[in-house]
């Protein structure tokens, strides 16, 4: 793909910037918004490119038409620090989103109207002050199954299409869960990276065991994945040597999360690596961002990695689209 697609990234304090020309220059896509606003989470509508739906300390906002407007989502998380959104595996008008202090709301009718699932979640943690919901999965072949990562919570578990939620996670390395990935087999594995490792589960998320990359990879602190647009084998996972951290680096996996290398990066990033975008438009290109600004492209299934010379104070957010 050229330079022609557009690239979204959600700072801390400077709103959403939108780039028409590959990252070469950006401009601010806020109209409707609080224009210092703080963006942690950022998705694009499955069907429809100019659909996305951005999560700010004010709630929850909607653009039709590419970022060129936005307007707040009325429902019961509005005036709450939105941490992640996810339009469902399969049906994107299903909606879960997840808040700071840790709470879910759920809409099954593309955002007309909303519950708040049965589930309770430490809110309260002395580290961080409150628990965030960072992350939340669901099965690509199951409907009605979804996990939600939180920090610092471990992960929960919903059978019934996010009406209600269980903890569940025995055997995690940390209940400081920052990103959540399903790969599918036989069986499936769900992956958790955390602030000490990246956990395997076998059992939908029973279960785990860690994975000791904190020996095996150059850096022990591990933060945002993603997978291949077209190979959910292929994943990515932010490495770091803390929060945000001082130094950074892609790591990736070519069987499904079960062995890793560094990836061939422009030597090590100012900070642990945070987000990844992809999208099926282009299965080989992938952004990715280090927390303190930076921001990286693959145009080869991440293997390889070109930094871009704009950089931002923090980035928490990242996507793009055709």
């Amino acid at each position: 793909m050229n330079n022609s697609h557009r690239l979204y990234v959600g700072t801390i304090g400077e709103g959403l910037w939108r780039s028409t020309d590959g990252g070469e220059t950006f401009v601010r896509a806020i109209d409707g918004m609080f224009v210092e606003c703080h963006v942690r989470a950022l998705v694009v509508h499955p069907h429809d490119d100019r659909v996305l739906y951005l999560g700010n300390e004010h709630g929850v906002y909607r653009s039709d038409d590419g970022a060129n407007n936005w307007t707040r989502v009325d429902s019961p998380a509005t005036g709450m620090q939105i941490w992640s959104i996810l339009l469902a595996p399969g049906n994107p008008d299903l909606i879960l989103v997840g808040a700071c202090p840790s709470r879910l709301f759920r809409s099954d009718d593309a955002g007309r109207s909303w519950t708040e699932p049965s589930v309770r979640m430490q809110q309260g943690c002395p580290r961080i002050i409150n628990t965030r919901v960072t992350s939340l999965c669901g099965h690509p072949g199951d409907p009605h199954t979804f996990w939600a990562g939180v920090e610092i919570d471990g992960v929960y578990r919903s059978k019934d299409g996010g009406r209600t939620w269980q903890s569940v996670g025995k055997g995690l390395s940390s209940q400081d869960i920052h990103a959540l990935k399903y790969v599918p087999g036989n069986p499936g594995r769900l992956l958790a990276s955390t602030n000490n490792d990246l956990n395997v589960s076998l059992d939908d998320g029973e279960t785990w065991q860690s994975l000791g990359l904190g020996k095996t990879l150059p850096l022990p602190y591990f933060r945002g994945m993603a997978q291949h647009a077209s190979k959910p084998n292929v994943i990515f996972l932010g490495n770091g040597d803390a929060p945000p951290g001082t130094t950074g680096l892609i790591a990736r996996s070519l069987d499904g999360g079960t062995t890793w290398q560094p990836a061939d990066f422009p030597g090590r990033a100012n900070s642990t690596l945070w987000n990844f975008a992809v999208h099926p438009a282009d299965h080989e290109l992938v952004y990715a961002n280090s927390v303190s600004g930076q921001i990286y492209r693959s145009r080869d299934g991440g293997a390889t990695w070109h930094k871009l010379s704009r950089e931002f104070g923090e980035i928490r957010a990242l996507a793009w689209t055709p």
